[in-house]
C-alpha cells in the first residue's frame, strides 16, 4: 500500500445537498493535513458524508478522510482526541 502524502495541496468538496443551506463551498488548502482537519473538526458532522477531498485527481470520500485523520501517519494535533 502506497503512504499518503499528508503535504501535497487540497481540495475540499462539502456535501451538495447540505451545501445550498451552507456558506461551506469549494475550499482550496495548502496541505492535505490542513484539509482534513477542517473536514473532521470544523465542518458539521452531518457534511462530511457527501464530501469531497481532491489531491492530485484522486478523491476520498467522508469514511476515508476519516480514516486518514485517525491515522497515526496524521501529522498534525488533533482537537479533542
Amino acid at each position: 500500500m502506497a503512504t499518503f502524502d499528508y503535504s501535497a495541496g487540497a481540495g475540499l468538496y462539502p456535501c451538495k445537498t447540505v451545501r445550498r443551506t451552507s456558506r461551506l463551498r469549494y475550499k482550496r488548502f495548502e496541505s492535505a493535513a490542513e484539509a482534513l482537519r477542517f473536514a473532521i473538526e470544523d465542518m458539521p458532522v452531518a457534511m462530511l458524508r457527501g464530501s469531497v477531498l481532491e489531491i492530485d485527481e484522486a478523491r476520498y470520500d467522508g469514511q476515508q478522510m476519516r480514516r486518514l485523520y485517525e491515522a497515526d501517519a496524521y501529522p498534525l494535533p488533533r482537537r479533542g482526541m
